[in-house]
């Protein structure tokens, strides 16, 4: 059965969401740790969490993934930045620790002006700084669509990023459809092609999880605008292709459509209907 969520609102806790999760027919679900837009995250609450999981397990969902703030900037050139992205990422991965086995999803983030070379080596060394033995979450780096000076669009610069990471077998990627189609990738007319790429590249044993969103630009235009499913250049087509290629049918998949949970419902009951 195919494995698909959409993103939900955290503020009223893990057993809502998991509830609104199982109202769409949705059998995982990505949530922000803390606020999207700044720092602060919600004291954790133990008896929420378990009655989650309790939840999770009597109704089948799945792997979930969590995602960073935007905020998270680990190659800025400001060092107090990177040392926020630092303490933050190190301490939404200790809270992961309560839903042990998931997944952490973060944008690798914009080097400013300084060159992906050094962006590169900033954020790999943040994740050094980070990740041990005893975290039991695969943290996601994201392919992005390359606006501005984001570290990502390219999926060499991810293997760069990965191959620097001592304990890189906690760490994965998410690849983003409407992120690698603004980026370039054209996952419409050659999505064999674009894997085979990934494949070579990065390896697709690496590949933990997908973003599926439509998009408001054409191939290649680099600006990250998300569209509804069938509502943009990518097209529902092509995107069902992706949902169910031999290679990827088995991963989870995360709506991250502008949507309310109907529209939601309705794009996983034509995802499924593939």
């Amino acid at each position: 059965m195919l494995t698909i969520g959409c993103h939900l609102s955290s503020a009223k806790g893990y057993l809502a969401m998991g509830k609104d999760a199982k109202a769409i027919d949705a059998n995982t679900f990505q949530f922000f740790t803390r606020n999207p837009r700044g720092t602060k995250a919600k004291a954790m609450n133990p008896a929420d969490v378990e009655r989650f999981l309790l939840f999770a397990e009597e109704n089948a969902i799945g792997r979930i993934l969590a995602h960073a703030p935007y905020t998270l900037n680990a190659c800025s050139a400001d060092e107090n930045l990177r040392t926020l992205a630092r303490d933050t990422m190190k301490d939404d991965l200790m809270r992961m620790e309560y839903t042990p086995g998931n997944s952490y999803n973060f944008h690798p983030g914009s080097h400013v002006g300084q060159g992906v070379e050094t962006g590169i080596q900033f954020i790999a060394d943040m994740l050094n700084g980070i990740l041990t033995p005893e975290f039991h979450t695969t943290v996601l780096l994201e392919t992005m669509a390359g606006k501005g000076s984001e570290v990502g669009r390219e999926f060499e610069e991810l293997r760069e990023i990965l191959d620097r990471v001592e304990l890189n077998q906690q760490m994965g990627v998410c690849l983003d459809t409407c992120h690698v189609w603004d980026g370039g990738y054209d996952i419409v007319n050659d999505l064999d092609g674009v894997l085979h790429h990934f494949d070579e590249v990065i390896g697709l044993s690496r590949l933990k999880a997908i973003h599926l969103n439509d998009s408001q630009n054409p191939l290649g235009a680099h600006k990250d605008r998300h569209a509804k499913i069938g509502e943009g250049y990518i097209g529902a087509e092509a995107l069902k292709r992706i949902v169910t290629h031999p290679v990827l049918k088995e991963l989870p998949f995360y709506l991250e459509t502008p949507n309310d949970l109907s529209g939601y419902a309705k794009e996983i009951v034509m995802m499924r209907n593939a």
